[in-house]
């Protein structure tokens, strides 16, 4: 009976409290990496008021904690103090009451401590009672707080998914957009080039294309080029710095080189370069572009 109380009280301030706490940063947690990696006014001023939000919160929070721990002591030192005075009392009624010889005075003196300590019992029973209101209104800011933590979470969410749509804008927005995609076999022929569809002919691929893009603009960009031959492998060679790369959605996959340029918003940029090779295989050949592991073009060449 001591302790129960106020300490219960506590543990039931610091319980809630600690479970709501973990909760919105948890969500707040989530609303950060649903916004990793967009680079984009409107996304910072979304995380801005989020941690505003989160940090308005919390302080809200410490205080009641603050406030509970305050109460709780509170009442545990008058808790103390009452059963202190009780066990006085009841020490003094038996010393009087196991007297070899009891006086009148000694009787008269015992009736005054036997009130004093329905007195005493009184006033803890009251007391026991404030405990319950306090526990109860502590209950009540509890539900109140949590009542605005599902409300800021429900907030949260909603801007969780603005910045997954408003992210998923910004990264598409960085990407290329290839036109007239091509891959052609050549003969050499004479000092001269010229096209051919038979595989013993060929001395060297020719991939040529146009890129733009009309939002962003690139300090050395990079556009993966893979071959993918008849046989189903990747046309590679140690001379164009063949290597692998991670895609968006198929996972890591070989190319057969890079091709890296500068890029200026909103410009057309043609591109074109050759793969020379010793031998080529006769079948369909799958020429694709790949830029920030997204497939941005395709073409095919079938040679005899």
């Amino acid at each position: 009976m001591k302790d129960s109380k106020p300490v219960l009280l506590l543990l039931l301030a610091i319980g809630l409290v600690s479970t709501w706490v973990y909760h919105l940063y948890d969500k707040a947690q989530y609303t950060r990496q649903a916004t990793a990696g967009a680079d984009s006014r409107d996304v910072s001023a979304i995380q801005d008021s989020l941690s505003r939000l989160y940090s308005d919160s919390l302080r809200e929070l410490n205080s009641l904690l603050a406030n509970a721990r305050t109460d709780a002591d509170s009442l545990q030192v008058k808790l103390d103090t009452k059963l202190a005075e009780i066990d006085k009392l009841k020490s003094d009624i038996l010393l009087i009451l196991n007297k070899p010889v009891i006086s009148k005075k000694d009787l008269a003196l015992a009736r005054e401590k036997v009130a004093e300590l329905q007195q005493k019992i009184g006033e803890l029973d009251s007391a026991n009672s404030l405990i319950g209101e306090e526990k109860s209104q502590l209950n009540i800011k509890v539900q109140q707080l949590t009542q605005n933590a599902d409300s800021l979470v429900l907030h949260i969410r909603q801007l969780s998914s603005e910045n997954q749509a408003l992210s998923s804008k910004v990264s598409e927005s960085s990407i290329f957009t290839a036109f007239d995609v091509k891959l052609s076999a050549v003969e050499l022929k004479a000092g001269a080039e010229e096209e051919t569809n038979q595989a013993k002919k060929a001395d060297k691929f020719v991939v040529s294309f146009l890129v733009q893009n009309a939002f962003s603009t690139f300090n050395n960009a990079e556009v993966a080029i893979v071959v993918i031959q008849p046989d189903q492998q990747v046309l590679q060679n140690t001379k164009w710095d063949s290597g692998n790369f991670d895609t968006r959605m198929e996972g890591r996959k070989s190319y057969t080189r890079l091709v890296k340029f500068d890029y200026d918003q909103g410009d057309r940029r043609a591109l074109i370069f050759s793969l020379e090779s010793e031998r080529f295989l006769k079948g369909s050949y799958i020429l694709q572009l790949w830029h920030k592991g997204v497939m941005i073009g395709q073409a095919g060449l079938k040679l005899h």
